[in-house]
Parts: C-alpha cells; structure tokens; sequence
C-alpha cells in the first residue's frame, strides 16, 4: 500500500510538471558569470559597427566548469566593447556543466546575469535521468534550471536488492 502511496505522489508530481513546468538542480557547482569566456571555432566573422561576431564551425564556448557546443554561436559585446552581454547559439546547442548535459535547437546566454534560455526539443540528462521540454531557463548563479513546455520525465523506482 505504501508504494502505491508513492507512485501516486509521483505520478502527481509528473503531472504537475506537464502543467506548470519543473524545476530541477542544474550543474555541480555555481558557476560564475564573471569568468573570462573562450571560444574556439573554425571561423569568425566580425562586424565592429554593430559589435558583434559570428563564430561557425565545430564552436566550444568555455566559462569555469560550463561548456556550450554549437555550429553557429553570434556574441554580442557591451555598449563600450568591455566584454561579452550576450551569447546566442543556434542549429543543434550542447551544454555541459558538471555531469549535467542539455540539448536544444537554441540557446539564449546573457552573460551578465548568468541566465540562459534553451528552446526547441530539449532534452536533459542527469546521471540516468533524462527530461525532455519544450524550453528550459538556466540560472548558472543558483544552479538550477526550470522547464516548461510539455514537460516529460520517466520516474523510476528504486532497485529491490
């Protein structure tokens, strides 16, 4: 009877989590957005008048403990060419921090507040769970993130021994 109590609560919170998204631990440590960020690439194309660049071709983005790999990653630099304000990824976006990994079609990462949006099939893994969503919003300060969007996860039990 008590197991079923559980799987009840479960399946419950598996709803809820279709409804109104959920929010899960993301990465193994806080992740400080005040990191330098190298980028490595097959090609850049800059554009001083705008402030922006374009980096194409097999590109890995490296913050601290956090990675980002794409095809195609646009970075937009502050007003005054300081440093980076933003970095959006497009085509197929990985990210990686800590035995955490997400996957999505795009990714939106605003370097100042250390928020980033992944939109477009994403899919998580974490250990041997997986989640899938419509998008998910990374707080790489609190390492958490929150999906939403037709949320799905298979909850499974703990082994008998």
């Amino acid at each position: 009877m008590f197991r079923l109590i559980q799987v009840m609560v479960l399946l419950g919170f598996a709803g809820m989590a279709q409804a109104q998204g959920m929010q899960v631990a993301f990465g193994s440590v806080q992740q400080d957005s005040s990191l330098p960020v190298e980028v490595t690439a097959d090609n850049l194309d800059v554009d001083q008048n705008d402030g922006t660049a374009v980096f194409t071709g097999n590109v890995l983005i490296g913050q601290g403990e956090m990675r980002l790999s794409a095809p195609w990653v646009l970075v937009v630099y502050l007003e005054d060419r300081s440093g980076i304000e933003r970095l959006r990824a497009k085509d197929g976006v990985t990210l990686v921090s800590g035995e955490d990994a997400a996957e999505a079609q795009r990714a939106d990462y605003n370097v100042q507040t250390g928020l980033i949006e992944m939109t477009g099939e994403v899919l998580v893994v974490q250990g041997l769970t997986a989640l899938t969503a419509d998008k998910m919003f990374v707080d790489t300060v609190a390492g958490t993130a929150r999906m939403t969007g037709r949320v799905k996860t298979v909850l499974q039990p703990e082994p008998k021994e």
